[in-house]
């Protein structure tokens, strides 16, 4: 069984590198169940339908230039690439899967946390259209 260490996920939102910015990150793929039960059979059939997936992300909040909250600032209220590879320090490859899809930005928590605590945002985005998986390219 190959279990994997989760410490190195690449995550880049509209082509900029925010990985080291990211405690946790979840990919959720859901797509639509289409029922296709058909006169004579014993039980209800169903096929995939429609995409309908989210990536839910937790940010350590950073102000500086090209960092978390100038780079969701700069998109909200528009769809932008969004781009993961579960081992960054890893090619891509058949083991280490390039995931590429479009998020909606229209969220953030620009101020969160506690005396004492680090400034963190957890965001769960919709995934605007399908996701793409390759074996192959570069994060």
């Amino acid at each position: 069984m190959a279990v994997m260490l989760n410490n190195k996920v690449g995550v880049k939102i509209n082509s900029v590198d925010l990985s080291d910015h990211v405690s946790s990150i979840t990919l959720n793929r859901n797509f639509d169940e289409l029922e296709v039960t058909a006169m004579g059979d014993t039980a209800h059939r169903f096929v995939k339908g429609l995409e309908a997936s989210s990536v839910t992300i937790n940010f350590f909040n950073d102000t500086a230039t090209a960092n978390v909250l100038q780079t969701l600032q700069a998109a909200w209220g528009t769809t932008v690439a969004c781009v993961l590879l579960q081992d960054k320090s890893s090619a891509v490859s058949a083991t280490n899967p390039l995931y590429t899809f479009n998020i909606l930005v229209n969220k953030t928590t620009d101020i969160n946390g506690a005396v004492g605590e680090l400034a963190t945002q957890d965001i769960t985005f919709t995934i605007n259209g399908a996701t793409t998986v390759a074996t192959t390219g570069t994060f």
